[in-house]
């Protein structure tokens, strides 16, 4: 299969690069700067110079191609106009593909689909808001009904020893306070998964090639925020503490939204759907190996 990857140079999108082209299918990656361009040249992959403003220049023009989406940009301080430009893309992929029947893969979140208990495959997105504007699944998923073979992975916080989702932030700011907090007892859970086994679903999605479907990419139902405050504490040599819900917007900042909420999420269907099982490192281990100087 031909696979034409957005994100190709980033975190998530890298590690997929490797996992396709490693399964035989060959990829073409789009890359807006001269760096991108040679990571993927080196990986084996095809370059596709652009970005995801030019709309026309990677999607309109390349009709046949399949189609992966990889996530907006996590820069928080632009995170609604990330979330436009990433619906826009995916409509103009979309377009593109309309009436072929061709898949296209678009990256959704497992956050807040649920409360109370794991959120599963079959809960539907949260419907977009000021604080998270983000439309990736149902505008992918629109395109069903116009003859695309649309589907969604969601993702937790997807990690190795370098990155962690959010949990990079909750690192940064601990460093930046001189501790490391949790809201409450800490109870409160997150689902995650390593990256090398969340660039294995995407491909197993891609291959199915089933229209409508949405996959949960995680390994871990949820793993506790006081666990992850503890050992991001001893990585930094800093106290670990608790704060209330009314300390919590002044510490934690766009973080708070998350940090006392459970974000847990069953891969149940998926595993069952997709023969996925993941097999990497857990967050905490990862956290335990990453380097905190």
């Amino acid at each position: 299969m031909r696979v034409f990857v957005t994100g190709a140079t980033g975190f998530i999108g890298s590690t997929l690069v490797r996992e396709l082209i490693g399964a035989g299918h060959q990829v073409l990656g789009l890359a807006r700067s001269d760096a991108g361009a040679q990571s993927l040249v080196a990986a084996g992959a095809q370059v596709q110079r652009g970005d995801l403003d030019d709309l026309e220049g990677f999607a309109v023009e390349q009709p046949s191609r399949t189609a992966s989406s990889t996530p907006p940009s996590d820069d928080w301080s632009r995170f609604a106009e990330s979330c436009a430009i990433d619906k826009r893309a995916i409509e103009a992929l979309g377009s593109a593909l309309e009436g072929s029947h061709r898949p296209l893969l678009v990256t959704g979140g497992a956050a807040s689909l649920a409360q109370g208990r794991p959120a599963t495959e079959e809960d539907p997105p949260i419907p977009p808001s000021d604080s998270l504007p983000r439309t990736s699944e149902q505008t992918g998923l629109s395109f069903v009904e116009r003859g695309v073979n649309a589907s969604v992975v969601r993702l937790p916080q997807v990690h190795n020893t370098v990155k962690q989702g959010l949990i990079t932030y909750l690192v940064a700011l601990a460093r930046e306070k001189g501790v490391s907090a949790y809201i409450g007892e800490g109870l409160n859970r997150w689902a995650a998964a390593h990256v090398l086994d969340v660039a294995r679903l995407y491909r197993l999605a891609l291959e199915k090639c089933e229209a409508g479907a949405r996959y949960n990419a995680v390994a871990e139902d949820g793993v506790p925020l006081r666990d992850i405050a503890e050992v991001i504490g001893r990585g930094l040599k800093v106290p670990v503490v608790s704060k209330s819900p009314e300390e919590a917007a002044v510490h934690f900042g766009f973080l708070a939204m998350f940090a006392g909420r459970d974000l847990i999420v069953s891969s149940k269907l998926t595993q069952e759907r997709l023969g996925w099982r993941p097999t990497g490192p857990g967050l905490i281990a990862d956290l335990e190996q990453m380097r905190y100087s």
